[in-house]
């Protein structure tokens, strides 16, 4: 290092000439060294807005694959390589001061052993002399810490940085900076220092040189940043850092057995327990009239399946929590995957990406509409929808053709959930008998300002007292959301006795449902099932519609969630909410007539009314073959071709 020695006292020197000060001339060589390396710094300016501009690229890459920390590192270095960004690169800086401080350690001690008065303490080491030159590393640290608070404020790329990486960043700055002060000449110490603090005056000159807004898109950095901090959002443990999650082993345990199993022919895919009943009654045909293998994914530890897996040794459950399911779901390799998940693909649960000719079957969870409630492109990525009535295929071809979009497989399935509640309510004989206390249902949706929140009280005060006994069951949802509102609700009527109003919130059975001589709702889909399973009317109030998709008119379609109130009850204005007692007695007086209605709407509303599972088990069962004949198809013809080559 005698060559640097030599060459950083040419211009050392003439600083002390200039300045007749030793201190005074290692800031002004510093500053010169910055000048000298303005280049260099202009350089890695230029490197780091490479880096943010790939960002966004590199934030769709983790949530493409996400947890699938290979694939995302392989297409990571791709991308690098396509744009010629190089990550190593950012360390020559780093190297340069490193060179530059060995070669001062000369120029220092030329300056101690020449014996001028004054340049002691230049020469003191802090671990070997103490004393007063402890100040240095402490100096040497705090300049640290002015320099990375800045950076993350004005640096294009640290700013971007996680909290994590920028602590990360600053932490061995602060470090590498103390423990340099605490082992080499004070001398050398304050060239550190004093290269800390100008590197702030260098960013700002970079940045009026190079703009950093002028080549970044800021607003697709934050969209991708987002939708990121989103998925690693999801299923996030409110545990301490030190709490173990009792769940982890048994979901590593079972995302290890999914993936162990080869040639799985159907998967199901459940977002929780109370999506079983959906599926049930195909799986149930599945079970019993075939010999296939039913593979079950719930983000539930506790979902039913597993107790029904007991019975059912061809039902093979498997607890996989939100955060993992996205991985395996990229990962899927399957014949068929069947959900009732809306907008696969468009948010966080993607279609594969290791199989390409999986079937995604969507299964409906509702009997309405697909234009107001649902999201723009709730169904843009399934292969097949099992449609519960013509309705729906009305509706979908509608949706295809004004986006212009490649036609679906719509399966004229039906409903099983609504075949399983007729079942049920007539086994029971009971229930057709008319209630002598008349049971008026109240079950709102969870919207913004549904029932609970707009007009339950003027409605409840015009109909208790009227001899009927008043069930209010709000949406799961709701309770959850909103505990204290519904805490609040409760205590407002607490004084009013329990044969005129109940509070429901246990909603693992149906009964109120079943037993209910009427049934109040705003938007909720459930008026269908009450009305086409007991023929007796519903109440609509109209609240606020729920809109998820504020477009749906563009599709022209006469939707079922509005044209249906009028043909199975009565719709109420909300400014008529006093009116609610009126209304219920006259329902609850023709209720007979109601009962032809609502019977001939339903026999051209559902697809094979009472075999909704059966068709669903069917289709299925249809799919995996197909699909299994032509991968054997394929097999044939690459050992032909195999064959072939061997001649």
């Amino acid at each position: 290092m005698r060559f640097l020695a030599d060459a950083f006292s040419l211009i050392v020197d003439p600083c002390y000439a200039l300045t007749h000060n030793w201190w005074l001339a290692i800031l002004l060589f510093t500053a010169i060294i910055k000048i000298i390396l303005m280049p260099m710094a202009l350089w890695v300016q230029k490197n780091s807005i490479v880096m943010v501009q790939l960002m966004p690229a590199l934030n769709r890459i983790k949530i493409r694959y996400f947890g699938d920390a290979e694939t995302i590192g392989e297409k990571q270095t791709a991308l690098y390589k396509e744009k010629r960004y190089h990550p190593m690169l950012s360390l020559i800086p780093l190297a340069i001061q490193v060179i530059i401080l060995f070669g001062l350690v000369d120029v220092v001690h030329g300056i101690t052993d020449s014996g001028t008065p004054g340049t002691e303490f230049l020469g003191l080491i802090p671990v070997e002399d103490g004393g007063l030159s402890w100040i240095m590393p402490v100096l040497a640290g705090l300049s640290a810490v002015a320099m990375g608070c800045t950076q993350n404020l004005i640096n294009p790329l640290q700013k971007e940085q996680t909290r994590l990486e920028k602590n990360t960043t600053n932490g061995l700055s602060i470090a590498l900076s103390f423990f340099l002060g605490m082992f080499v000449a004070a001398g050398m110490a304050f060239y550190w220092i004093c290269s800390n603090l100008l590197s702030i005056l260098v960013q700002i000159a970079c940045n009026i040189i190079i703009k950093p807004a002028k080549y970044i898109d800021y607003d697709e950095l934050n969209a991708s940043r987002e939708e990121l901090e989103g998925l690693n959002a999801i299923g996030k443990k409110q545990t301490k850092w030190y709490q173990r999650d009792p769940l982890a082993k048994r979901e590593k345990t079972d995302f290890k057995r999914f993936f162990s199993i080869a040639g799985k022919h159907i998967v199901f895919y459940s977002e929780g327990s109370g999506f079983y009943k959906y599926f049930k009654g195909a799986i149930e045909w599945l079970l019993a009239h075939s010999d296939i293998c039913i593979h079950y994914v719930t983000n539930d530890p506790n979902d039913q399946a597993f107790a029904l897996a007991e019975t059912q040794p061809r039902l093979f459950p498997y607890y996989i929590g939100e955060k993992r399911a996205i991985t395996l779901m990229m990962k899927m390799d399957a014949d068929v995957v069947v959900t009732t998940l809306g907008d696969l693909d468009n948010f966080y649960i993607k279609r594969s990406y290791v199989r390409r000719d999986i079937e995604y079957v969507y299964m409906f969870h509702h009997m309405t509409s697909m234009d107001m409630t649902s999201t723009e492109g709730e169904y843009d990525n399934y292969d097949t929808l099992l449609c519960t009535g013509p309705h729906q295929i009305t509706e979908m071809r509608q949706i295809e053709n004004v986006k212009g979009v490649a036609p679906k497989n719509l399966v004229e399935c039906g409903y099983n959930l609504l075949d399983e509640e007729i079942a049920d309510y007539e086994a029971r004989p009971e229930l057709h008998v008319a209630n002598e206390r008349p049971i008026i249902l109240i079950a709102p949706s969870w919207q913004e300002d549904n029932i609970m929140d707009s007009c339950i009280d003027p409605m409840l005060t015009s109909a208790l007292g009227r001899g009927y006994q008043i069930i209010v069951r709000p949406h799961p949802e709701y309770i959850k959301r909103y505990q204290a509102r519904w805490d609040a609700f409760k205590t407002r009527y607490a004084d009013v006795p329990r044969e005129e109003l109940v509070f429901e919130g246990d909603f693992s059975g149906f009964d109120s449902i079943l037993q209910a001589d009427l049934i109040v709702t705003d938007w909720s889909s459930i008026f269908c099932e009450f009305c086409f399973t007991t023929f007796k009317p519903a109440i609509f109030m109209d609240t606020p519609p729920k809109v998820r998709n504020p477009n749906y008119k563009r599709f022209g379609i006469d939707s079922t969630d509005v044209s249906l109130r009028n043909r199975l009850g009565k719709s109420i204005p909300l400014e008529d909410a006093s009116a609610f007692g009126d209304v219920v007695t006259e329902l609850l007086r023709t209720r007979a007539l109601w009962e032809e209605r609502i019977r001939d709407v339903r026999d051209g509303f559902v697809f094979n009314l009472g075999h909704g599972g059966e068709a669903a088990g069917r289709y299925l069962l249809g799919a995996v073959l197909k699909a299994q004949s032509s991968s054997n198809a394929d097999v044939s013809a690459n050992e032909k071709e195999a064959a072939d080559e061997a001649r």
